[in-house]
């Protein structure tokens, strides 16, 4: 049997995607990948998505120069969703790497604080020259 069929993909053949940054635990960010996408990102050791809105394979940091090195690829205990641990790469050395179209570290930027979303993460590098 292929690993790729112990997956429980929804019934748009996807599988939610959380990437954790290696070492520091941080969560970068959520997507989502087809069997293409995975079976990819297996092969290549390097992130790749699907994106619903472009409906089409995203290879992590094809435009930003971004890209998610994979050490690991987890399975839930429900095997209806992925963990990959990455190394973000394309930033400064011994810096935060970029994971957010915003420019910053982590997509999850913004909390709640009286009511409000705030957002309590830096811009490490404005978006307008991270994508052309």
């Amino acid at each position: 049997m292929n690993w790729l069929d112990d997956i429980k993909w929804d019934a748009n053949g996807l599988v939610p995607a959380i990437a954790q940054e290696i070492g520091s635990n941080d969560v970068l960010m959520f997507a989502f990948m087809n069997r293409e996408a995975l079976a990819k990102t297996a092969e290549l050791g390097e992130a790749v998505y699907f994106s619903r809105s472009r409906k089409r394979l995203w290879h992590k940091g094809e435009e930003s120069g971004n890209v998610q090195k994979v050490h690991e690829l987890r399975l839930d205990c429900d095997n209806d969703v992925v963990l990959l641990k990455v190394e973000q790469l394309g930033h400064a050395p011994h810096e935060p790497g970029i994971a957010c179209h915003t420019g910053r570290h982590s997509c999850f930027f913004q909390q709640l604080k009286d009511g409000e979303w705030k957002a309590v993460d830096p811009v490490l590098k404005d978006p307008q020259s991270i994508y052309k």
